[in-house]
């Protein structure tokens, strides 16, 4: 797919600079659970305070980062570590709901995107945002544009804007559609070079 990703890419003059820039690829092969927690640990923290908060969470876990393990854990210890009290609980609600659902790719492997986030977001605490984190991270889902996050827009305002003037969501998803059907693989570049300043 990454092949045919970039040479659509490619056609935009922008992206295709990011392409030889970057290798947003390198991130190490989280499973479904873990990359969840990894997304209600980043929410509304910028990338450095979402790292160190992981890192901390994790060694509390001792690296073993399931269900069981979550819902097993002192909720001090995890609190200590960086997580609020509403995130304790968001990562416990995943926790139960992995234990009684399956989430795993297999497991929505025939669900629509719309469907995908309809059943995560009825997980307290999981709003559309870290579903369609879900959908791009972990699914691998190949078309997903998620404007709602902030480096995100930042980082198309950066990159195509002239000088950095704000862009409406309309604007940015008229850019996008030069990468159709691979939004997903143009927004790891977009995150790449805008975490690379």
């Amino acid at each position: 797919m990454l092949e045919e990703a970039h040479s659509v890419l490619r056609d935009d003059p922008v992206m295709a600079a990011l392409v030889d820039r970057h290798d947003p690829y390198e991130e190490p092969d989280w499973d479904e659970y873990e990359r969840l927690c990894i997304s209600i640990i980043n929410q509304q923290l910028s990338t450095a305070s979402a790292t160190a908060v992981r890192e901390r969470v994790f060694d509390v876990l001792e690296g073993e980062v399931t269900p069981e393990t979550v819902l097993a854990a002192d909720e001090a210890a995890l609190r200590d570590a960086g997580l609020s009290r509403s995130k304790v609980e968001y990562v416990q609600n995943a926790a139960r709901a992995f234990q009684s659902g399956d989430f795993s790719r297999a497991g929505l492997a025939e669900h629509s995107n719309d469907e995908v986030i309809e059943a995560l977001t009825e997980i307290r605490g999981i709003g559309e945002w870290t579903a369609r984190m879900y959908l791009l991270f972990v699914l691998e889902r190949p078309d997903i544009l998620p404007l709602g996050d902030l480096a995100v827009r930042r980082g198309i305002e950066q990159l195509y804007a002239d000088d950095g003037e704000e862009l409406t969501r309309a604007e940015m998803h008229e850019i996008a559609e030069a990468w159709r059907p691979y939004r997903s693989v143009a927004t790891r570049y977009i995150w790449a070079e805008y975490e690379s300043d």
